[in-house]
């Protein structure tokens, strides 16, 4: 076993993001002075913070020759490497827009048609790229043409660990295959927990915003009874709640100021594998999640974090504890 990380992004992009001075007005004309653009997705936002903290990383996303080429272009870390079908194609355009106190607007296409014969060249090349690999993450959207279930489908044949971070009727769809699939790690934010197990996202919100997270607790500790090894449930600016078969814990994010929230979930994601991978516990794994996805939401645009920028903030993120489950 290695601790190479193989993450799939099934509907790249290229992300646009623009960097507003002032609040957006609806109807109106405003102007930017800082627009970026590059290769773009979940995965692939993982697999930068994965590579830049010295992991050995494969990138694989299904046929997009811009894609790759984005990502040839960029300052190479020496960790990442981009696996893509050949056979080229429009990458659809996620479009964000960051206003100073850090609210973000997205706007994200549908993304291209990926028909059966892309679908399974996709789903070979992962498993190739898997094959003794420590971690697989699968996450964000689906396109047009896959399948609601195709991240278990792909699930059951990956021999590693699994991480799943996306949403909407691809998540429900983890959750039904249970426990006949294997997931490790589930990632679902307040709003995503409340709809699969029948909670109230307001509530959950509110109530870990004054620090009381044992509802959110108990709904997680369903997923687990389930079948996930690992839920890990991102309250954004309050922290985030791990629950697995040996308890419950709450981490209290850090005071920041939050300049954009973009890559701030995949940044969670990634930092939990890390912690992961260096042998530490669940209480570790969620205190680094917390100082990515916070360092993270601290940075610019799409700029996302590194080890330097995650480890000042981990002296502030504390693990508390484990959260009483209600039965």
């Amino acid at each position: 076993m290695t601790d190479e990380v193989v993450t799939l992004t099934a509907n790249p992009s290229v992300d646009r993001t623009i960097v507003l001075l002032d609040t957006l007005a609806r109807g109106q004309v405003q102007r930017t002075p800082y627009v970026t653009e590059q290769a773009g997705g979940k995965g692939l936002n993982v697999a930068r913070v994965l590579a830049s903290a010295g992991r050995s990383v494969v990138a694989v996303a299904p046929a997009v020759d811009a894609v790759y080429r984005a990502l040839a272009a960029e300052p190479p870390s020496g960790n990442l490497v981009a696996a893509v079908l050949p056979e080229g194609r429009r990458v659809r355009i996620n479009t964000a827009i960051t206003e100073p106190d850090g609210t973000t607007t997205k706007i994200n296409e549908a993304g291209n048609e990926l028909g059966a014969v892309d679908r399974e060249a996709t789903a070979e090349l992962l498993a190739e790229r898997a094959a003794g690999a420590s971690w697989v993450v699968l996450s964000g959207s689906l396109p047009p043409g896959a399948p609601v279930d195709w991240y278990p489908q792909l699930a059951k044949g990956i021999d590693c660990k699994v991480a799943v971070d996306t949403s909407g009727p691809y998540l429900q769809a983890v959750v039904d295959a249970l426990p006949q699939v294997k997931i490790d790690l589930l990632k679902p934010n307040s709003d995503e927990l409340a709809e699969l197990t029948s909670g109230d996202a307001a509530a959950f919100e509110e109530a870990a915003a004054q620090g009381d997270v044992g509802d959110i607790a108990t709904a997680a500790r369903r997923l687990v009874e389930a079948g996930v090894a690992n839920v890990m449930v991102t309250l954004g600016g309050s922290g985030a709640v791990l629950v697995n078969a040996d308890g419950a814990w709450f981490a209290h994010a850090p005071e920041i100021a939050v300049r954009s929230t973009v890559g701030a979930g995949d940044s969670s994601v990634a930092g939990f594998i890390l912690a992961d991978l260096r042998g530490e516990g669940p209480e570790g794994c969620l205190a680094t999640a917390v100082a990515y996805g916070s360092a993270a939401a601290a940075l610019p645009s799409t700029t996302l974090p590194t080890g330097a920028d995650a480890q000042p903030l981990l002296p502030k993120v504390v693990a508390v504890g484990r959260t009483t489950v209600k039965q």
